[in-house]
């Protein structure tokens, strides 16, 4: 989508701190961090809502988890972490992507 900011990220358009890429996802730094680690993990494919999802991008949101479970020690999320997934218009980019919050004792909410 042209005017998706994780699009755009992707593409190169836009600077990012990546942490990790492969062939269907990206984790990057959040530039607006609301834990001490804020990354976000986001699948290549521009989906806006899980609905509209593929069964092969449902597979993506899998492997995004799976991932990020093995990468936890070298993302600084050792003791626990938090993902949030974000979707359609009222998350603040309406691409499928979570959010992982570590590095602190997370508030409940």
């Amino acid at each position: 989508m042209e005017d998706c900011v994780f699009c755009k990220i992707r593409k190169g358009e836009l600077p990012s701190t990546i942490l990790y890429s492969d062939d269907d996802f990206m984790i990057i730094k959040d530039i607006n961090p609301r834990a001490k680690i804020h990354l976000v993990a986001i699948p290549y494919t521009h989906v806006p809502h899980i609905e509209m999802m593929t069964e092969e991008g449902a597979c993506v949101l899998g492997k995004i988890i799976l991932k990020i479970s093995h990468l936890q020690e070298e993302l600084g999320l050792v003791g626990g972490y938090r993902l949030l997934i974000n979707q359609g218009e009222n998350a603040a980019v309406s691409h499928v992507h979570i959010h992982i919050l570590g590095g602190e004792k997370l508030k409940e909410f």
